[in-house]
């Protein structure tokens, strides 16, 4: 039997002015999973998320919790956690206090002590958050959100602020959180790597749409359109002529994710080529590199069609440097983006 959604959004829109910032959105968020919303600045991204904490109301749709519409219900009704880009900690409380605030009962100073130890946080629940630093913070908030024992918690870009080493640490041990919570999240960051690394499914949006959702290697290996398949990181957009399983480029034939026939667009990620030294198959010259330490990237100018480059991802000891002459090999496969596609011709398996 299907798992019902915990948290389900149906058309929702929301208009600041003549600017439609979300253009009916229709989303699930399943129990104990973490789901990611991603997308550049301006997309609307955080505006949802306000939408279903109950800070904005939608023009249109419904927000629905466990079945039960919300969509009118005022933020401390809604039972969902909260955790702000700026964690919006009170500076004169210590962390402790931060954590109780808010709370209600005669144990609400042991439930706040239990909220700091599942993040980690007890040795510092006497410290005023001037005395922390951005990582532990950044748990005070996430311990806060956690106490009054939300069923949904989402999360506001909770990482931007923090320097690039304990960003991923930060992340790790939110995650590690969440999951022995079994808490349900929703997280909201223009960060692809971030999206990728904490979510179980992430979602791309952008300009108000929801464009795609799956698991993050659903979305990264198979994207539907141009947009979602470069901004989850590089990649090669080529034309050409599906023949079924496989398609004709500049490359030469390429295999196919999926059948496609017909004028084409195709994705292929730069780890899906191979360098060599030149001889058969498409040839090229190296145009620039990029040492990354862990990998190497080349773009590489083709030979028979000088108006095109693409970029390969190598090992970092590919020998290749800008100006040799190199052979590639297609070595993945190629996905067709979203167009018109003609349906297979008659007799074609």
């Amino acid at each position: 039997m299907e798992r019902a959604p915990l948290l389900e959004l149906q058309g929702v829109r929301k208009r600041f002015g003549e600017h439609e910032v979300l253009q009916g959105i229709d989303l699930e968020v399943y129990p104990g999973e973490i789901l990611a919303l991603l997308g550049p600045s301006g997309c609307g991204k955080t505006t949802l998320l306000r939408v279903i904490a109950g800070l904005e109301g939608p023009d249109a749709g419904r927000v629905l919790l466990a079945g039960r519409e919300i969509t009118l219900l005022p933020p401390e009704r809604r039972g969902i956690g909260f955790v702000f880009q700026d964690y919006a900690l009170f500076p004169h409380l210590t962390a402790l206090g931060n954590v109780a605030f808010g709370l209600k009962g005669e144990d609400r100073w042991e439930r706040a002590r239990r909220a700091l130890e599942r993040v980690g946080m007890t040795l510092f629940q006497d410290r005023k958050p001037g005395e922390l630093s951005g990582g532990q913070q950044q748990r005070v908030a996430l311990a806060r959100a956690l106490a009054p024992g939300p069923r949904l918690v989402l999360l506001d870009e909770p990482f931007s602020s923090l320097d690039a080493g304990l960003r991923a640490a930060t992340r790790e041990e939110v995650r590690k959180v969440l999951k022995e919570a079994g808490t349900t999240a929703l997280l909201v960051t223009h960060d692809q790597e971030e999206a990728l690394s904490f979510a179980d499914r992430l979602g791309v949006m952008r300009g108000g749409r929801l464009l795609q959702v799956g698991t993050p290697e659903e979305v990264y290996l198979r994207p539907k359109t141009p947009f979602v398949a470069q901004f989850l990181g590089r990649t090669n957009l080529l034309p050409g002529e599906g023949k079924g399983r496989w398609a004709e480029t500049c490359l030469g034939p390429v295999p196919l994710a999926e059948p496609a026939f017909g004028p084409l667009l195709l994705s292929l990620r730069p780890e899906a080529l191979k360098l060599h030294p030149p001889g058969e198959g498409p040839q090229g010259e190296v145009v620039a590199r990029e040492f990354k330490g862990h990998d190497l990237t080349y773009r590489v100018r083709l030979l028979s069609a000088p108006e095109r480059e693409v970029l390969v991802q190598e090992s970092p000891a590919a020998p290749y440097r800008a100006g040799d002459r190199v052979g590639l090999t297609v070595v993945g496969e190629g996905v067709a983006l979203e167009g018109p596609t003609p349906r297979a011709p008659v007799g074609t398996d």
